[in-house]
């Protein structure tokens, strides 16, 4: 009786703290589809009277919200992919093949990890206004194109793998860029997905450095066509969830469709050979 009463006071804590998490995505999609009287009614209202669509496409009239999500997208997937690149590289070059100084480079590679993002801020802003890349798509991808923590997440995969593959492989021939080929990508699918939601939804919310280096409404991101939908005299919350609404959707479909391949992350164990 004492572990059944321990496991429903568990099971009750984590679902009180799930509804905690949860409360403000709900509310954020019910708001939206609430016409502007139901979400400025007080007591506020929990749930729309009705499937009300005004909301959303008042947004598309506001803003070229359409234009945004696709600048995010463009940008989002440049910096996915360059981070998988980059960081599946490096992490291959820190776990597998020796080189002198290896463990000082490493080290020192894993200590940029501690600098805060906004100490870059203003280099980065000098190098890109220097090379002529404001307001441009390299401007917006080309600072983030590498990651410490990447090559920090995938070389700890990578040097779980079993050392018999790379040896036999080596009897058979291969090289480096074989092996990388052949065997470490598609061994590491679990971690590169990993990499690739967390740098995706990393640079979909990203907000500071696109409002700061573009200036057209052809490059803005999607984070700054939300923030536009505030205005200074009146702020109607019912537009702006739904435009939060809009933006979160890629978000979840991310989730949804990329949530196999984590959980493959979570299980992945050894191989049976």
């Amino acid at each position: 009786m004492t572990s059944r009463l321990q496991n429903t006071l568990v099971y009750l804590l984590l679902i009180i703290c799930a509804a905690l998490v949860l409360y403000p995505i709900f509310y954020t999609f019910s708001a939206a589809f609430m016409t502007p009287g139901e979400a400025s009614a007080y007591p506020p209202r929990f749930l729309p009277s009705s499937f009300y669509l005004g909301s959303i496409l008042a947004v598309f009239k506001l803003v070229p919200i359409g234009k945004f999500i696709s600048n995010s997208f463009i940008v989002s997937i440049i910096i996915m992919v360059g981070q998988l690149i980059t960081s599946s590289m490096a992490a291959y070059a820190f776990a597998n093949i020796r080189f002198k100084g290896k463990a000082f480079i490493f080290a020192l590679f894993m200590a940029t990890m501690m600098i805060p993002w906004e100490v870059t801020i203003i280099p980065n802003y000098l190098m890109v206004k220097k090379w002529d890349w404001l307001d441009s798509l390299q401007g917006l991808t080309v600072p983030f194109l590498a990651t410490a923590f990447g090559t920090f997440l995938l070389r700890q995969f990578f040097l779980q793998l079993p050392k018999e593959l790379f040896e036999a492989a080596r009897i058979d021939g291969c090289g480096h860029f074989r092996m990388f080929i052949r065997i470490v990508l598609p061994l590491g699918r679990p971690a590169l997905a990993t990499l690739a939601v967390y740098a995706f939804l990393n640079a979909w919310n990203m907000y500071l450095w696109p409002l700061l280096i573009t200036n057209s409404e052809s490059m803005r991101t999607v984070q700054i066509g939300i923030a536009m939908l505030q205005f200074e005299e009146l702020t109607v919350w019912n537009l702006v969830l739904a435009g939060v609404t809009i933006v979160l959707l890629p978000s979840l479909i991310l989730l949804v469709l990329g949530l196999k391949q984590l959980v493959r992350g979570l299980t992945a164990g050894a191989l049976k050979g």
